[in-house]
């Protein structure tokens, strides 16, 4: 823990979820790019066909990393633009209304799509999940029939660190619904658990830079190859026609940086530093409850930890927290400071008070036990003062 703050406490980073830090192998591509290859790569110069051969290599790194080689990909500025694309891109597509299923538990950037959905004359359903936030298989298997379009549903739930099933659930649609298209988002599961976009038979995958240790700004849409989807954003005709606009270089460029360099063992440590957290934090605070799969499941991802610390509301814990350099999240960082009952966690049949008393720690590769144990010592001290504060 070299960092420190304004008060000399180490700081501790564990909102990863939110945001990562952009890795000094992404600053360094970055920074070549905007030095010296700045130019147009929609131009026909040198210089600017040098930016898009950057731009082609960076596309292939994304492409075999998600198992995608030989589909298409589209460089968007971010996973929101991304899934937009890929769920409203497609409805374009459809002539005749039908019905949408969005898991319950999705992000802001795919639920918030339901207004405009419905405004192209599709009903919208929502897919329940169960008390771990995994998708409820049983009531998707009713809620699928011949005339839906579309199902989402996320890789990671990026509150509770739930890893969908997404076999399973493409076999449900081969068996009730073949023609309908399925879109994940990938943003809090892209190279932090398994996907081989290939053999999994979705038609669209969306990912982000920023949760990956590369900038904001960049992300992208995988899409299979016999999979139409219309444009949503219109110009000159950048990104095969899907979304114009002058591609971030400096962005992809150090986008495929942070896929190249990921650490190749960085989901197992993540894992055991996930189960050290936890593991003090149940020692520390014997009221701690887990929100989620346990640990042990193979629906648990390993970089996110949900836990209530009833009778300590989240907010005040999170502001303690920081206090000592420990960052956390109250939950989605996504949704511009509102401060509300998580949607998520009340899909989940969590009570309000369990709710509000809820905390998201997530975890990046180079997190170190150190800092670990530092959180849990933290975590405890403030929790021992402030649940005495608590009104009964």
């Amino acid at each position: 823990m070299k960092q420190t703050n304004a008060a000399g406490k180490p700081v501790v980073y564990l909102d990863n979820s939110a945001t990562t830090r952009p890795s000094d192998a992404v600053v360094a591509a970055m920074l070549n790019v905007l030095q010296h290859t700045w130019h147009n790569p929609s131009a026909l110069y040198q210089p600017a066909m040098q930016a898009e051969k950057l731009m082609t290599a960076a596309r292939d790194v994304c492409l075999k990393a998600a198992g995608a080689a030989g589909h298409r990909l589209v460089f968007t500025a971010g996973g929101t633009e991304a899934d937009n694309l890929a769920i409203l891109g497609f409805l374009r597509t459809v002539r005749r209304p039908g019905r949408v299923l969005l898991f319950s538990a999705e992000h802001p950037a795919v639920l918030n799509c339901q207004q405009e959905i419905e405004r192209m004359g599709h009903k919208v359903q929502h897919i329940p999940v169960t008390r771990t936030g995994v998708c409820d298989l049983s009531a998707l298997e009713g809620l699928l029939g011949e005339d839906v379009h579309l199902i989402t549903v996320m890789q990671v739930n990026n509150e509770v660190g739930a890893v969908q099933p997404l076999e399973e659930i493409v076999k449900l649609r081969d068996r009730l619904c073949p023609k309908a298209a399925i879109h994940v988002d990938g943003v809090q599961g892209f190279l932090r658990v398994p996907m081989h976009f290939g053999r999994l038979g979705i038609q669209s995958y969306a990912f982000s830079g920023h949760k990956i240790h590369a900038s904001k700004g960049v992300g992208g849409l995988i899409l299979r190859k016999d999979h139409r989807v219309a444009p949503i954003v219109f110009g000159g005709g950048q990104e095969g026609d899907l979304r114009s606009g002058t591609e971030n270089v400096p962005g992809i460029v150090g986008l495929g940086e942070a896929i190249r360099t990921y650490p190749a063992e960085g989901c197992a440590h993540m894992a055991a530093m996930k189960r050290r957290l936890w593991e003090g934090l149940q020692q520390a605070v014997p009221a701690a409850k887990l929100n989620g799969p346990a640990l042990d499941d193979p629906a648990s991802a390993p970089h996110v930890l949900n836990v209530s610390l009833q009778p300590v509301r989240s907010q005040t814990m999170l502001f303690a927290l920081e206090g000592d350099g420990v960052y956390v999240s109250a939950g989605s960082a996504c949704a511009a400071h509102k401060q509300k009952v998580s949607g998520v966690l009340t899909a989940m049949g969590l009570s309000t008070a369990e709710a509000d008393c809820a905390l998201r720690f997530s975890l990046c590769p180079s997190v170190t036990e150190e800092e670990i144990d530092y959180t849990v010592q933290t975590v405890k001290k403030h929790y021992d003062m402030l649940k005495a504060f608590v009104r009964r």
